[in-house]
């Protein structure tokens, strides 16, 4: 999908990456690349068990009614 220059935000993958980034590297002084795969991987077990689907997503945006008037290029 098309996504704006400077929209990752927009991008939901690109959340779970902070996610990873914020829970298992900064501030970690992890002695070894095995010790720091070791984390990323236990963050990742523990997230997919603790998952639920994306919604509620900009509910109240004019663009998820059926009514929003679309206009074909």
């Amino acid at each position: 999908m098309f996504l704006p220059t400077y929209a990752s935000w927009l991008n939901w993958i690109e959340a779970e990456f902070a996610a990873v980034r914020y829970f298992t590297l900064n501030g970690a002084d992890h002695r070894s690349h095995h010790e720091q795969n070791t984390a990323i991987g236990d963050y990742i077990r523990w997230r997919n068990q603790h998952s639920r689907p994306k919604s509620g997503f900009a509910v109240n945006s004019k663009i998820r009614h059926p009514d929003y008037p679309f206009k074909a290029a």
